[in-house]
């Protein structure tokens, strides 16, 4: 009865944080397209479903996942190996990715208005392996103790000559790719393993040094698939072109999958679901077993913990197709289509603000960082904060696709201006801040925005869906972490909160 109570708990909980995003739908669509849509009740169905699966999944991370992932940082770090930790952390970062639900979501959203020349796959394994990479190097760098804001400002103004280079189709993508890296899977894990590890390290700032690894871990895929994209590019001049999407974007009636057809897609899904969590189980296997050589703690509790895991993307990626992606493009193409302009910049800030305060792994990460800095970091406020940055993102997002500014000028102006603020920033902030712009855009954002993006492309009658749809979710990323640097500068820490 208890365990059933705590997954009550949880799957309530997640329902509760949709409903500011259903609000805010609700709204528009009554006061602004003044009509109830045909094939509403799927998409009802889609937000239960999704309100399920992340109840279940946080509930099955918590069993699993994460006391195996904690115990064996401070494994690693007691018996002070380097080179295991560092594998560790790759495989860890790898695998998590591969695993994330937002990421194959965007990476088949990907495939589809590239007409399968961004291949999901493909693009899903350069994401998973430049975050592995920056995961170990963000590890080296803590137990180097060098500061983390020469890693962030050198790999950011890396991408400034690599954007430029990037075909201007795949840019919108890589930046997306990027954000979306870190979310439901990723960001628990590599939060949980930073500040384990500075916690198991003498003499170390949780606060200062601990927070990095999910800004790393974000920035690396941003590179990594605009470089995938000049190789793709750069065979087949003209393939990335092309797709225009429909005309408008009615809200799709279920597609009715019945008897033995149904049946066999959802089999099919079902299996390639434990396909994306079997890389994090054979990595915890592998590391406790063969390299720790330590048996497991609670097995039942650990195999009660995957099913919960299992079943939870299960009924996370169903709900996002039949509730979150419809929803995007059937409002982005009604309130397009509408003629005002200011009730769409509205709608878009209202919808990015609501969905983000009320992120699961942005409130766990903003009490976590309150108990370390309580007269700085105030949950609500650091809440509030990210939530306004992603607003204003979106509102830029926006507005370029409305104008037709290039997405290259305004991310490169963009991530610019952060480098400005990070010199200026309280050093035990920086991480911290740029973590945040990536936990912004988690499990109940990214879904809405990326098909906001390619509805607003297609309501807006685009030339190149991949162009203009995608880039929302970076702005979305990187607005929040001006933000909070803006007000880290204009409240310096008082010397009592340095840990």
């Amino acid at each position: 009865m208890g365990e059933f109570g705590e997954l009550a708990r949880g799957v309530l909980k997640s329902g509760r944080n949709l409903l500011p995003v259903i609000a805010v739908v609700a709204l528009f669509q009554a006061v602004v397209l003044r009509e109830i849509p045909e094939g509403v009740l799927p998409v009802i169905a889609g937000l239960a479903l999704v309100a399920v699966g992340i109840g279940l999944f946080l509930r099955g991370l918590e069993l699993s996942v994460f006391p195996v992932g904690r115990s064996l940082a401070n494994a690693f770090a007691e018996k002070g190996s380097l080179p295991w930790l560092l594998a560790f952390g790759f495989c860890l970062g790898f695998a998590a990715v591969i695993a994330e639900p937002a990421l194959i979501a965007v990476a088949h959203k990907a495939q589809t208005v590239s007409d399968g020349l961004i291949q999901a796959w493909t693009l899903r394994i350069v994401v998973a392996g430049s975050v592995g990479a920056v995961v170990a190097l963000g590890i080296l760098r803590a137990v180097l103790n060098h500061p983390v804001h020469w890693y962030l400002i050198g790999g950011y103004l890396l991408l400034v000559p690599v954007t430029y280079l990037t075909p201007p189709e795949v840019t919108g993508l890589a930046y997306d790719a990027g954000a979306v890296s870190a979310n439901i899977v990723t960001v628990p894990l590599v939060t949980a393993l930073g500040i384990g590890l500075m916690a198991s390290l003498r003499g170390r700032s949780v606060l200062a040094d601990g927070f990095g690894l999910v800004a790393l871990a974000v920035f690396a895929p941003r590179v990594a698939v605009q470089i995938y994209g000049i190789v793709v590019y750069a065979f087949e001049p003209a393939a990335l072109a092309g797709y225009t999407g429909a005309a408008t974007a009615p809200l799709p009636a279920y597609d009715g999958r019945a008897g033995h057809a149904a049946l066999v897609l959802l089999a099919t899904d079902l299996l390639r679901i434990l396909g994306n969590l079997l890389p994090i189980v054979a990595v915890v296997l592998v590391f406790q077993l063969l390299v720790i050589r330590r048996p497991l703690l609670h097995p039942h509790r650990l195999v009660g913990g995957f099913l919960f895991l299992v079943a939870g993307l299960f009924a996370f990626t169903e709900g996002l197709h039949l509730g979150l992606f419809p929803i995007g493009e059937h409002l982005a193409a009604g309130l397009a289509g509408a003629g005002s302009a200011v009730f769409l910049y509205l709608f878009v800030f209202l919808l990015g603000f609501a969905a983000t305060l009320v992120e699961p792994a942005l409130i766990a990460v903003a009490r976590r960082a309150g108990t370390l800095a309580p007269r700085r970091l105030h949950p609500p406020l650091i809440r509030g904060l990210v939530a306004l940055g992603v607003g204003l993102g979106l509102g830029v997002g926006t507005l370029r696709l409305v104008t037709g500014w290039p997405l290259e000028h305004v991310l490169v102006f963009t991530v610019l201006g952060l480098m400005l603020l990070t010199l200026l920033a309280p050093r035990d902030l920086v991480g911290f801040s740029f973590d945040l712009g990536g936990i912004a855009t988690s499990d109940v954002t990214v879904p809405v925005i990326a098909a906001l993006g390619v509805g607003l492309a297609v309501a807006l009658e685009s030339d190149d869906v991949l162009l203009d749809g995608f880039g929302l979710v970076a702005l979305a990323s990187l607005y929040p972490i001006g933000v909070v640097l803006l007000y880290s500068i204009f409240t310096r820490a008082a010397p009592s909160e340095r840990h």
